[in-house]
């Protein structure tokens, strides 16, 4: 016997304004309808008016003002507070045995390589000088391993793309990544290598040159998932 499952309540009504939000019927400013309204267009309790509006909220598509003229209005999503979720609900699947720092390494090294081809390809003279100044940055003496630039670089060859979904999809890895390396047990000549790498793949960006940039970013990637690899055991042993 097959049996279709019913949706909560909340989550209709939920999925009906988030539609009407998307498509653009609700536009960015736009006043929601108030809670009586609302409880009427969809024969619905207030509380379950309440919860799906929280829903939305949760997903940055309304905000909730208070006062005279308040109420709950259509905001436009903001990318980088989108990418922010992203990255926390991942550092809490990566604690899971469902999702693993191996997966969130494969998934990385099918993405960068293309992003770095994409960004040979398309970045201009002022992005190409900017990733070159960050490979060859000067260490900080708060940040010896200058990884925090490490991941800087990262992050700008996926913006470089011109694309926003790689740097939504890629950004949110690399923000759990930050949190899984044992910095200090990296060698230092580990690092320079690291650099080293930074430097080329910047140089093939900056001179158009799209199929190196792409084999020299695979190749960072694949010795930095041994590193990677070798840090999250440790943690597991732990």
């Amino acid at each position: 016997m097959q049996v279709q499952r019913v949706r909560p309540a909340y989550r209709q009504v939920a999925d009906e304004l988030r539609s009407q939000i998307m498509c653009g019927l609700l536009k960015p400013g736009a006043r929601l309808p108030a809670e009586s309204e609302l409880t009427g267009m969809f024969g619905a309790s207030r509380s379950t008016v309440r919860e799906a509006l929280r829903v939305l909220a949760s997903q940055h598509l309304i905000e909730t003002r208070r006062g005279v003229r308040g109420g709950s209005f259509v905001v436009a999503p903001d990318p980088s507070q989108l990418v922010d979720d992203l990255g926390g609900l991942l550092g809490v699947l990566v604690a899971t045995p469902q999702l693993g720092i191996g997966d969130l390494l494969e998934a990385r090294l099918l993405l960068e390589p293309a992003a770095a081809r994409l960004a040979a390809q398309r970045a201009d003279r002022d992005t190409a000088d900017a990733l070159r100044a960050t490979a060859a940055a000067p260490r900080d003496s708060r940040d010896p391993s200058g990884f925090v630039t490490h991941m800087d670089f990262h992050t700008m060859i996926l913006m470089a793309t011109g694309n926003l979904m790689f740097t939504m999809m890629g950004q949110p890895v690399s923000d759990v990544l930050r949190t899984r390396l044992d910095r200090a047990a990296v060698a230092q000549e580990q690092w320079q290598n690291v650099d080293a790498c930074h430097i080329a793949i910047a140089e093939h960006i900056a001179n158009g040159e799209a199929e190196r940039a792409e084999d020299a970013m695979r190749s960072h990637l694949l010795g930095l998932r041994e590193l990677y690899g070798e840090t999250w055991k440790d943690q597991e042993e732990d």
